[in-house]
């Protein structure tokens, strides 16, 4: 069994462009890491955050997320790969 990473790997540094890539962690940034792997990740790293994450959790963050939060020009790929069969439809709240 090979080790868990301890960093992010080097090649999300494109996609995580608008986050300081050194200070990312794993396990406090996993939304953020998730949902912009999904979006904008080529299929390496959607491996890599499937191998890291494990399908359990991927989904989990992927159905809790507002639908919106997900290009949707990648969700019917996401249904397939994840066997995601709903997206979290709620509309996103106005804090007061």
């Amino acid at each position: 069994m090979k080790p868990k990473a301890s960093k992010l790997d080097e090649s999300f540094k494109g996609i995580m462009w608008s986050y300081d890539f050194d200070q990312l962690d794993l396990n406090r940034d996993k939304q953020s890491i998730i949902i912009n792997t999904i979006n904008y990740g080529n299929l390496d790293q959607w491996r890599w955050i499937n191998d890291y994450y494990g399908l359990t959790l991927l989904k989990q963050t992927i159905m809790s997320v507002p639908t919106t939060a997900i290009r949707s020009r990648v969700k019917p790929l996401v249904k397939l790969i994840w066997s995601i069969t709903d997206f979290n439809n709620e509309i996103r709240s106005i804090k007061k």
